[in-house]
């Protein structure tokens, strides 16, 4: 069984791991041309019973406590006042139920558990037909199985639905502080040391500390257009004056989130916010499967990267399970990913609604706290 992944991401690289582990060859394709191609994002919380589990079973975990970051576990959640609803301080003896790891750490530490021929740079998966991959550069590749772990605008997926991302209403801007404690020490005495979180009428504010000292921080808008990020007058092209059209859409805000945001550096980008169908699924169609983004994409609070690791995981033991049948696998694991990850998509649609709504701070805090 010749088994192709496309996509050389975190949940692409579980499902390689763990056939691996079971004595099982693939191949995964990723259109980027080398592993440090591209920046990987902030820091993930890594779930004790999904992203961890799926580590555990490709025998990882030990490697990740490594790189996890207890105190990342560390929450503060704040009205746009300044009022302080809640902060939650991780004791250093705290278990690892939730620990951060930076994303490229964790991508890095996936790519070290692969031989070196199991990641094939720079192919661009274009098209599959007749149990051969078509890449942008003209070449091509057999297969017996493929699987989408493309992300969230998949190529893979059109060969089993019509499905596309749409867009969620909310829109994204990406700044970033570098190396906060030496640079702003009176921010970073403010932001902590795990996640900042300050919630209000259509618009947040998230400030996210990575494991280099960088401090991400991610301004939303709710209950806006497709086309926003186009028409809101920000001018991505200059950073400073876009920092300043940020700091005047939040100026009936507490000052302190201005000095947040007036001091980031040349790094403002748009990102619009897309989700699939909540419960998506398609028929069982031999050869070909989807796991991660491509199959369930989700709106980014805290479920999309854990499912994906899972899906990998559980996929990949599957396969193990029935090497000489691989429609069966594949069968068995779809049913059990679209209850799951239907599950984990109605959440984070709840969890969206929260952030979007008027009294976001204290729906967030009663979240956090029922009863």
């Amino acid at each position: 069984m010749t088994i192709a992944i496309v996509g050389a991401g975190l949940g692409g690289l579980l499902l390689a791991r763990v056939l691996h582990v079971n004595g099982i060859d693939a191949v995964v394709y990723e259109r980027e041309p080398s592993r440090g191609a591209r920046a990987q994002g902030g820091m993930l919380d890594v779930h004790l019973e999904t992203g961890q589990r799926a580590l555990r079973e490709a025998g990882l975990i030990d490697r990740f406590h490594t790189i996890a970051r207890r105190a990342g576990q560390d929450l503060r959640l704040l009205e746009p006042d300044g009022t302080l609803l809640l902060r939650e301080d991780t004791p250093d003896d705290a278990p690892l139920d939730r620990p951060e790891a930076d994303r490229a750490d964790l991508r890095d530490l996936l790519l070290d558990s692969l031989p070196d021929h199991a990641v094939r740079w720079g192919r661009r998966f274009e098209s599959a037909a007749d149990g051969l991959l078509h890449f942008a550069d003209g070449g091509s590749a057999p297969y017996d199985l493929l699987v989408g772990a493309d992300g969230a605008d998949s190529r893979v997926r059109a060969l089993l639905t019509d499905a596309r991302p749409a867009h969620t209403g909310q829109n994204v801007v990406e700044l970033g502080i570098p190396d906060i404690d030496r640079t702003h020490p009176d921010l970073a005495e403010m932001v902590g040391r795990g996640n900042y979180w300050v919630l209000g009428d259509g618009r947040s504010l998230s400030a996210q500390r990575n494991g280099d000292g960088r401090v991400r921080v991610y301004l939303s808008f709710h209950h806006t257009a497709e086309d926003w990020l186009a028409t809101n007058g920000i001018p991505f092209g200059d950073p400073a004056a876009a920092r300043a059209r940020l700091i005047d859409l939040f100026g009936d805000w507490h000052p302190r989130f201005a000095a947040l945001i007036a001091a980031c550096d040349d790094t403002v980008l748009p990102r619009p916010i897309t989700t699939l169908p909540v419960g998506l699924t398609w028929p069982s169609t031999p050869g070909v499967t989807l796991l991660g983004d491509a199959a369930h994409l989700m709106p980014p609070v805290g479920q999309g990267a854990n499912m994906a690791l899972l899906d990998g995981a559980l996929l990949g033991l599957a396969l193990a399970a029935h090497r000489d049948d691989a429609p069966a696998a594949v069968a068995e694991y779809e049913r059990e990913m679209f209850e799951r990850t239907a599950a984990a998509g109605r959440l984070s649609a709840r969890i969206q609604d929260v952030l979007a709504s008027p009294d976001a701070g204290r729906q967030m805090l009663a979240f956090f706290q029922p009863g």
